[in-house]
């Protein structure tokens, strides 16, 4: 059963996010997360309570990153999951997510 995806604003530049993170909910993430955090000089987003991912949702996570960086921002993201961690890595996408 999938578990709906959602960005809670934790206040002083942190966000949660939370449940699955696929193709049927990424665009909506995408446009939430850029109008959310977008004008932060730094956001750092914890995904602890992040379920499952496929390849939309670590896009998702990239795409934020890239945005960031193209505007002299920063995402940084918390609590990877590690099938999330293995799934950038084998994409050789993880050097576009700052973790910490």
């Amino acid at each position: 059963m999938q578990q709906d995806a959602g960005l809670a604003n934790l206040g002083q530049g942190r966000w949660a996010l939370s449940g699955d993170l696929q193709f049927d909910n990424a665009a909506r993430l995408l446009d939430e997360g850029t109008a959310a955090f977008g004008a932060d000089a730094r956001a750092e987003i914890d995904l602890a309570q992040v379920g499952r991912v496929d390849s939309a949702g670590l896009a998702l996570l990239v795409e934020w990153s890239v945005a960031a960086r193209s505007s002299d921002r920063v995402v940084v993201y918390r609590n990877m999951p590690a099938r999330l961690g293995a799934l950038a890595g084998i994409s050789d996408l993880a050097q576009f997510l700052d973790t910490a």
